[in-house]
This record gives structure tokens, C-alpha cells and sequence, in this order.
């Protein structure tokens, strides 16, 4: 953290107020100009107003100094989201050559009340990229702390996906997403990270590489959770772009089965079979058996292609988007079967 001797008293640690301070007797604070009649003046704190006011005095006059930097600190924890401030603080340490390593304990403090806010990692991707290849493990670990306690936290998931490509540090970052969906399957996050590793990772070979066994892997995951969308949906990620390999993969079509036998939610293996069905799967008789086996609507003709039958369950199965199943069955190619 940034020194802040000048503000805390040595016997009782309150703040002695900046005007009250010797090294700035020579700085006139310059206050805020709201106008002479302000619609809706805010009530800030008298130490805020301050700690602004002297802030300004220093910026406007391009002051590069140990106690701008402090002060920068001070008005920092004040107001954590101040992106001038930041801005103007990373100018001072650059100009006094700071040992970016101390910065980085200031930063890990402020980010710990903080996790969301983005001048915090704006201002952290700014300092690993000025310590180099060497912070990148330093890095993950801050993320693997944030991401414990919020496995969502989309900044933390931004930066450290910037540092494995920035910085390195990909050796083990598969084992980490297996980590993590063996805590939760259903964290959609590390499925998200998982395919951003095995399509981003130079040590794994890419997506054409990886398929295989990410596709083994990805079967055993939704028929353990088949309401899991997560799964279903990164499944057809490792197809993008390979229509003819999606149909021609009878592991798809095999898990479809499996999970419309089931008693469990059967939205999601519809939806994929109806997927396949109008990119041009030709359908098992087993497979035709078990979805007519489904029909809730027994009024349709039993002539009707099988993607209008799944489009006619999915409307019955699936209220809250039956308009969407409908426009489906509506816009079905006239070819499929």
C-alpha cells in the first residue's frame, strides 16, 4: 500500500486532516465547481471534499510527486471507482519509478473490497503487463482467490484469460476448469474457460485436437446432469464450423437417445435432435419410435416429419418459449424428414 504516515496519527490512528498537514502547506486546494446554482448538490463527506480538493490542486498542476501518489491512495480508498485517479496515479508511478511489486500490495488490498469494480483491473492488467511474464502466476492465483469466493466474477474471468495469453502460465489451467466443474457442474463460467482452452492453449493442439476426448468427456457430463444446459451447449461448440462431423458422429445422436429414454427434462436432447434433424440427420428407426412415443398431440397427422413432431412436443414441454418452438415448426425445410 501506499505510505499514508502523514495521515494517520502515530499514537491513535485518526486521520489528521490534509490542510492540518505540513508537506502541503504550500498547495491551495482547488474546490469543485458545481455552478452557482446546482440542481442536485451532492452531500459529500467533509474528508471526501477535501481529499478532492487537493487532488485537483495536484493534477491540474501535473504534480509528480511521493505525496501526489499518497494522496492518490487516499482519495482511492475513498472512492475506488474514480477512473481519473487511477489514470493519474499510474502517470506518478511512472514518473518516480516505484517498485511496481509494493503497488501491486496496494492493488491487492483495494481489489479485495472491491472485486467488481473495473479501474481496479484495469489498473492490475496495467501493472502485470509492466512486471512481465514473471507475474503471470502471482495473477492467476489472485483470480483463483476471487474465483472462489464468486465463480462468476466476469473480471476476474477477463483477466485471467488475458494473462494466459499476455503472460503464460497455461501448463495447468486445464486441470483447474476440471477442478471447478468437479465442484459444479453446472458452473457455466469453467465450461466458458474450458473452451477457451483447448481453442486458445499452444500447448494443446486446438480445437481439431482435442475434440475426441473433450466430446467423451462433455457425454459423460449430461448424461450425469441431462438438464444441464451448460454441457449440451459447449457440446455443440466443439462442432462449430463442422456440420458434416456433427452428423456423422453417432455419439450425438447415441446420447440423444439415452436422455429421451430417461425420465429427466428432455428440452435440451429435443432441441439438439431437432438441430441435427434440419442440417440433414436421417433418423433411426429406434430414434422415431421413441420421440412418437412422446407426442403429446396425438390429433396431428402420423405422417408429420419428425421435426415437427419434436417442434409439436418442445411446444407442449417447453411453455415459456412455445413461441419460439411454434415459429420453429413453422420455418422447418420442406426437405427434412
Amino acid at each position: 500500500m501506499s505510505s499514508s504516515s502523514s495521515s494517520d496519527d502515530e499514537l491513535g490512528g485518526a486521520r489528521i486532516p490534509i490542510g492540518q498537514r505540513p508537506e502541503w502547506s504550500d498547495v491551495r486546494p482547488v474546490p469543485q465547481d458545481e455552478g452557482p446554482r446546482p440542481v442536485v448538490a451532492i452531500a459529500y463527506s467533509g474528508e471526501f471534499r477535501e481529499t478532492m480538493d487537493y487532488f485537483r490542486a495536484v493534477y491540474l498542476a501535473g504534480e509528480r510527486s511521493p505525496r501526489a501518489l499518497d494522496l492518490t491512495g487516499e482519495a482511492i480508498e475513498m472512492n475506488p471507482g474514480n477512473y481519473t485517479i487511477w489514470h493519474f496515479r499510474r502517470l506518478v508511478l511512472e514518473a518516480l519509478n516505484v517498485d511496481l511489486l509494493k503497488e501491486r500490495e496496494f492493488v491487492d488490498h483495494t481489489a479485495s473490497h472491491n472485486s467488481k469494480n473495473y479501474q481496479i483491473w484495469h489498473h492490475r492488467r496495467w501493472l502485470a503487463e509492466k512486471l512481465g511474464p514473471e507475474a503471470a502466476n502471482r495473477e492467476h492465483e489472485f483470480t483463483r482467490s476471487v474465483l472462489a469466493l464468486d465463480a462468476k466474477n466476469y473480471h476476474a474471468w477477463s483477466h485471467r484469460q488475458w494473462v494466459l495469453q499476455a503472460l503464460g502460465g497455461w501448463e495447468n489451467e486445464l486441470d483447474y476448469c476440471h477442478q471447478l466443474l468437479e465442484d459444479d457442474i453446472f458452473n457455466n463460467s469453467a465450461w466458458n474457460q474450458r473452451y477457451f482452452v483447448i481453442t486458445k492453449s499452444p500447448l494443446l493442439g486446438g480445437l481439431q485436437a482435442m475434440r475426441d476426448s473433450e466430446v467423451d468427456y462433455t457425454i459423460e457430463a449430461i448424461l450425469a446432469n441431462p438438464q444441464n444446459e451448460s454441457p449440451w451447449r459447449y457440446l455443440r461448440g466443439l462442432y462449430k464450423g463442422e456440420t458434416n462431423l456433427l452428423l456423422n458422429d453417432n455419439r450425438l445422436t447415441d446420447l440423444c437417445l439415452k436422455v429421451l429414454k430417461t425420465d429427466c427434462s428432455r428440452v435440451l436432447a429435443l432441441s439438439l435432435l431437432l438441430d441435427l434433424l434440419c442440417n440433414g440427420l436421417q433418423p433411426s428407426e429406434e430414434l422415431k419410435e421413441v420421440v412418437e412415443s412422446m407426442r403429446h398431440d396425438r390429433s396431428e397427422p402420423s405422417n408429420a416429419n419428425l421435426a415437427a413432431v419434436i417442434c409439436s412436443i418442445l411446444e407442449a414441454m417447453d411453455p415459456m418459449r412455445l413461441n419460439y418452438w411454434a415459429w420453429r415448426r413453422s420455418n422447418l425445410p420442406s426437405e427434412i424428414c
